[in-house]
């Protein structure tokens, strides 16, 4: 039997459930979470400060408990209905016009961020944009205030 999900400990990372989506963001999507699994047993040797979950657009946006909680958005707005409601909602902090753009408040005071490009190279090299440039510092704040 499952471990049951303890959704006040989640960041979520979400991709789209189109096929393109599912075929090309899922696994940025997993790679990113694998960045971030590595991230937290450096940070925290010996415990977890928070549980990292892949899942689709459509889950997170039919899901009020799942939208208060840190969140990663993967992939385009034509394919991720999340990703397309972000879009003003989230300031840039990383653009290269026309290829790729990363999107995450550098206060953190809002808890989502968004990773996407023009194509699937671009939304690779988005996500590794914000592994390299602001993962350490998102996450400290995401771990800072999941531990409340």
């Amino acid at each position: 039997m499952p471990t049951p999900i303890d959704t006040d400990r989640l960041v979520l990372i979400v991709t789209g459930a189109h096929l393109r989506a599912e075929s090309g963001d899922r696994p940025i999507a997993y790679r990113l979470r694998d960045a971030i699994l590595d991230w937290a047993a450096r940070s925290a040797p010996g415990e977890t400060p928070f549980d990292t979950l892949v899942c689709s657009d459509v889950w997170w946006i039919n899901n009020e408990e799942l939208q208060t909680q840190p969140t990663i958005s993967v992939g385009g707005p034509g394919v991720n209905a999340l990703t397309a409601q972000l879009g003003e909602a989230v300031p840039a902090a990383f653009v290269i016009e026309d290829d790729l753009i990363v999107q995450v408040d550098l206060d953190f005071a809002d808890p989502r961020a968004v990773v996407w490009g023009m194509n699937h190279a671009a939304t690779l090299r988005a996500a590794d944009a914000f592994v390299d440039r602001y993962m350490d510092l998102y996450l400290s704040a995401m771990a800072e205030r999941l531990a409340g």
